[in-house]
């Protein structure tokens, strides 16, 4: 017989744990299946916008939810979901790695989104070898030496920010505008190490064994030992697309207020969802909402059973 669970809830993070914390508190067994502990907010190096921490390393700020869910016996594991089916009234999980299926009464998707690409000559070939998408994970890697970040928003500048702290000198390359917060705009200009170009896209990443330097679209050259993209995310839809629920025209997660997609059973949170403001305190609130609402779901579909 498959195990099961009242909610299953796919993805760790911002929104997976909170959502796990409150089905938990309404007295439903609930389990997150998360392939990355935390999210992405585990690469962000300072959260300094998130109530209650004035300043938090992001994945300090992921292990803080992760043990609450835990104090609040919810279920944790490393595992990725294959595939969901719709059965009757449950919904059959498929995992991954432990290669088994669980039932679910009801399903909260918050499998946030993923980094999005260049698409030019040399980002795939070098990627691991001069070309990464987390200053916070790869910084070490280049003390005093000379990196780019290509980007305009603010995760763009505190990317910047980061490497600034052991590069020698740090390139932004921005193709319209510089859309950061202006505080961080403000420390951008104040940081002699970084220099903001703003009106020009990277067409190619050269190099041969490592990453040599980039040609921008202006047939400029710039001789440089690291590139770090920072042009924003795409969702993790793939299993809302097998569910049919219903997506916006970027492909992101359409819930309403109370995070409950068009279909029955199927609640959303987070980065992949159709909210503008991407803040892990949104991601939180959305999750928690998505809890209630699972609560409420299952209470109603399956109070005569």
């Amino acid at each position: 017989m498959d195990e099961e669970y009242d909610l299953v809830i796919v993805g760790g993070g911002c929104a997976g744990y909170p959502a796990g914390i409150y089905a938990s508190r309404f007295n439903l067994k609930s389990i997150v299946i998360t392939k990355l502990k935390g999210g992405l907010i585990t690469t962000t190096d300072l959260v300094e916008n998130y109530p209650g921490f004035i300043s938090i390393s992001g994945q300090e700020l992921a292990d803080k939810l992760e043990k609450h869910a835990v104090a609040n016996d919810v279920e944790i594991i490393d595992d990725d979901v294959s595939e969901i089916k719709r059965n009757e009234k449950y919904f059959d999980v498929k995992l991954s790695y432990a290669e088994k299926t669980i039932k679910a009464k009801a399903i909260v998707l918050a499998t946030g989104t993923e980094h999005r690409h260049l698409d030019v000559p040399g980002e795939k070939e070098f990627f691991g070898r001069g070309v990464s998408y987390c200053a916070t994970c790869d910084c070490g890697f280049y003390k005093d030496k000379i990196v780019a970040v290509v980007g305009g928003s603010d995760s763009a500048a505190k990317e910047a920010m980061v490497l600034a702290q052991n590069s020698k000198k740090v390139y932004m390359f921005v193709r319209s505008k510089l859309r950061a917060e202006p505080i961080n705009i403000d420390r951008l200009k104040a940081n002699p190490k970084i220099e903001v170009i703003v009106g020009v896209k990277v067409k190619e990443i050269y190099g041969t064994n490592k990453v040599e330097g980039v040609l921008l679209d202006n047939g400029k050259k710039i001789e440089l030992d690291g590139v770090f993209v920072a042009i924003g995310m795409l969702p993790q839809n793939e299993l809302a697309k097998s569910l049919d629920v219903k997506l916006n025209e970027k492909g992101e997660i359409i819930i309403d207020k109370m995070s409950k997609t068009n279909q029955d059973g199927i609640f959303s949170a987070g980065d992949v969802t159709n909210m503008d403001w991407k803040q892990g305190i949104v991601a939180a609130a959305e999750g928690s909402i998505a809890g209630y609402s699972a609560f409420e779901y299952i209470n109603e579909k399956f109070k005569k059973e």
